[in-house]
């Protein structure tokens, strides 16, 4: 990066584009880095300086190019193509595509795709479509949601549940209409002018208020917190600074237990970017673990790529193939040791699709 910053090392030379797509953008290097260099910003940066002077011409990288900016930055677009996808989910053709393994012969990503789609199918029962029975108090302080454009499209019904926990530990939940796409599959794959576009859009559905921006994605909610550097200026700085994943809002009171789950052994996979992006790691275990009397074990190697991170999906084929083999061979571990957690909650929709995919 730095190379290339000083006009030492072109940026259209095999080696810039070869460490930048290795780069899996889990920013745990962050963590621990004593300069406090943010990371992550500067790869996307070089993302996008890769996108500007390596564009790749293959099928594929196009339609990774048309849909961000084509479907993903129109909200009609949007709501269309997940109905779409949630249809071709229910009727089971993503599963009889995926096993019959034509979506592999287009490419490693189509098989992401059908994952994810396929993992995004209710796993267990819940009370998904329960009200909650607490009433708001007047005066109770108020929140407003971010919904997330695949939380929304695949997953409303954890939408649903996080304003129902968040209205019984007695918040006043606003869910802003005109939200759109937090900005991150942009951000991700170079298209930083398309970032900016969106989180313009999302600085004015959240304006007027001074409430907390509840995220309940890592990667939505670290994407939300980089406004202020994306976009510059005391309204991103202000918008940032509200950001707040669920587990740390609910730090803010005290807890009320959670319902009882049975005997079920439970695991928690983490998200790299609720770890590193947002420093919210041991408030969601806190979150978790107000459940009384669970079966909990800690998930081994959590941090050792048992969760690969949805960066993961920009990744080269022989890249990816390396990253799935650790994780599949930190489950097997685990299977070894003759523990398999039959409820595995995850804070992330694509490191979720990709347990569920290397647990079939």
């Amino acid at each position: 990066m730095r190379a290339v910053a000083e006009g030492r090392l072109s940026n259209t030379s095999e080696s810039f584009g070869k460490h930048i797509d290795r780069c899996l953008g889990c920013r745990a290097c962050e963590q621990v880095c004593p300069a406090g260099v943010q990371y992550g910003q500067l790869l996307e940066a070089s993302r996008h300086e890769l996108l500007i002077a390596q564009p790749k011409q293959t099928i594929i990288h196009k339609l990774l190019r048309f849909g961000p900016k084509n479907v993903w930055s129109s909200p009609g677009r949007l709501r269309l193509f997940f109905r779409a996808s949630r249809v071709f989910r229910d009727l089971h053709l993503a599963s009889l595509v995926r096993k019959a393994g034509v979506a592999r012969l287009v490419s490693a990503r189509a098989q992401f795709g059908l994952a994810l789609l396929e993992s995004s199918r209710k796993q267990v029962d819940s009370a998904d479509k329960q009200q909650s029975n607490s009433k708001t108090e007047p005066g109770a302080a108020s929140v407003m949601l971010f919904k997330g454009c695949v939380g929304e499209g695949l997953f409303e019904r954890v939408n649903r549940a996080t304003k129902r926990v968040l209205e019984t530990n007695g918040f006043a939940v606003e869910t802003p209409e005109t939200q759109v796409c937090c900005g991150a599959l942009h951000a991700h794959a170079g298209d930083l002018d398309g970032a900016r576009q969106l989180a313009q859009k999302n600085l004015v559905a959240f304006a007027g208020s001074s409430a907390p921006i509840i995220t309940n994605a890592g990667g939505c909610g670290a994407m939300l917190v980089t406004y202020a550097h994306l976009l510059g200026g005391d309204e991103a700085q202000e918008f940032s600074s509200r950001v707040r994943d669920v587990s740390q809002q609910l730090e803010t009171v005290t807890m009320r237990s959670g319902e009882k789950i049975d005997e079920e052994s439970v695991t928690y996979d983490t998200s790299c970017h609720l770890l590193y992006g947002q420093h919210a790691g041991d408030a969601s275990l806190k979150m978790l673990k107000s459940i009384p009397n669970l079966n909990f074990s800690n998930l081994e190697c959590t941090e050792d790529a048992v969760a690969l991170p949805a960066s993961t999906t920009y990744l080269s084929r022989k890249c990816q193939v390396r990253y799935s083999r650790k994780n599949l061979g930190t489950l097997k571990r685990l299977a070894q040791q003759r523990w398999r957690p039959e409820i595995q909650a995850a804070r992330c929709t694509s490191a979720r699709a990709r347990v569920w995919k290397e647990r079939r």
